[in-house]
């Protein structure tokens, strides 16, 4: 993952700071995810959403405490990209979801969420979407072509 010990450094400093308003955050999110994009929470329908949002944190939580070990965090996100094909996740959803998170940073963190603050999540969103997309829709191209 392309990522500079600074950007990787904010990434963690900030997410420090998210952790404490966890579920808040993440009501923040879905909030804002379904205000950009309606049609997604048809994915929801029958979520448990306390318990998504946990489930969306704790898996923010795991990125972001591997994001220097890529080797351990690529497998679990390939995993992940692949799981999501199959709850109906579509490629530009991905950039959704990217807005809504970056917004979402931006509201819970403050000043704290700095031009380069919000260039390392960015960046580290970017990177994490893009594994994901890649192992998803490869694997649902090699599919369809068998």
């Amino acid at each position: 993952m392309a990522l500079s010990a600074d950007q990787r450094r904010l990434v963690q400093d900030t997410w420090a700071q998210v952790v404490p308003i966890a579920d808040t955050a993440a009501e923040i999110f879905y909030d804002r995810l379904f205000e950009l994009d309606p049609s997604l929470r048809k994915l929801f329908r029958s979520a448990d959403m306390p318990e998504q949002r946990r489930k969306l944190m704790q898996t923010l939580g795991v990125a972001v405490n591997a994001i220097d070990r890529p080797d351990q965090l690529v497998p679990t996100l390939e995993d992940l990209g692949r799981r999501h094909v199959g709850y109906g996740v579509e490629d530009r959803d991905y950039d959704t979801v990217g807005e809504a998170l970056l917004w979402t940073l931006g509201r819970g963190l403050g000043d704290a969420f700095t031009p380069a603050a919000r260039d390392a999540w960015a960046q580290t969103y970017s990177l994490v979407a893009g594994v994901m997309r890649r192992a998803a829709y490869d694997d649902q191209s090699a599919r369809s072509q068998a």
